[in-house]
């Protein structure tokens, strides 16, 4: 037991070094000239300097939802009615409410901690076991009648301790980032409790899966978003990393900044129309 923890340690410190010279190599290319004030402010704003190599990941990553993501999304959709997908929606948010807890906690966030403790109990017991979302009241829309849901990960909660995002980067098949959460998600695979439900070797099986079906979930509900964006986008790529940007910052902020116009695009999704309608274009 001490060996595989001993080894999980030096897998969590290798990716983030890892991490941090990806980080140095994004900081050495090339930037215009000085002189150049307009380019400068663009570029610095951008906080991109790997844009050539994200962009053909972000190619790539659509050329793969075009080929699987969007016929399973389809097919799920299809072959499911709302009623099970919702459940499964549900089930997968109840999963991670335990994390989410944890994150409220760790961000000094009392009053969403206690929701956390109150949906995890209620949608257990009652739900059950989370497949009905009925601590979020009689109207989902109205935060007043109950306790919606909310999400929380690492990367916001480094970002509330002070931790700088970092350069963006395109993550193939995961869709944008930057290298604080990155390396949130490192972290996250070690503080997440959901992980230790399995024997270690089905862990990472057991994360794919859950992260998987979430994903097909979210593609599944924003098809027609999807396109409607990609028609108006002039540049998809800086659209969508603009959109990811207000998000995270929304995300951060819990809503207490400018209101997001973004849906969850991590895979965990929460209940919000407005929010979730571009979410393919974030993850894709």
């Amino acid at each position: 037991m001490l060996g595989k923890a001993i080894s999980a340690g030096k897998i969590c410190v290798v990716s983030v070094l890892a991490l941090g010279a990806f980080s140095l190599m994004a900081g050495c290319a090339t930037a215009p000239p000085a002189d150049d004030k307009e380019a400068m402010a663009a570029f610095e704003e951008a906080n991109d300097p790997l844009e050539p190599v994200n962009r053909i990941v972000f190619e790539v990553n659509r050329g793969i939802d075009r080929v699987l993501l969007r016929p399973v999304a389809e097919f799920y959709r299809n072959i499911f009615p709302e009623f099970i997908r919702k459940g499964i929606q549900n089930f997968g948010n109840h999963l991670e409410t335990p994390n989410i807890f944890i994150h409220d906690v760790l961000q000094g966030e009392v009053e969403r901690a206690s929701e956390s403790v109150g949906r995890l109990v209620i949608n257990t017991a009652v739900g059950p076991l989370g497949l009905r979302d009925v601590a979020v009241g009689d109207n989902p829309d109205d935060p007043d009648t109950g306790m919606p849901f909310h999400n929380e990960d690492m990367g916001q909660t480094l970002a509330v301790w002070g931790v700088n995002p970092g350069p963006y980067i395109m993550l193939p098949i995961l869709g944008p980032s930057n290298v604080r959460d990155v390396i949130g998600k490192v972290l996250n695979s070690f503080i997440n409790p959901i992980n230790y439900l399995l024997p270690a070797k089905n862990r990472l099986g057991f994360s794919i899966a859950r992260k998987g079906v979430s994903g097909i979930g979210t593609r599944s509900r924003n098809i027609e978003s999807f396109d409607e964006i990609e028609r108006g986008a002039i540049d998809l790529y800086a659209t969508v990393r603009s959109l990811f940007r207000q998000y995270r910052a929304s995300q951060i902020t819990n809503g207490r900044g400018p209101k997001n116009p973004l849906p969850e695009m991590s895979g965990v999704d929460e209940d919000d129309n407005e929010t979730e309608r571009v979410s393919s274009v974030i993850k894709n």
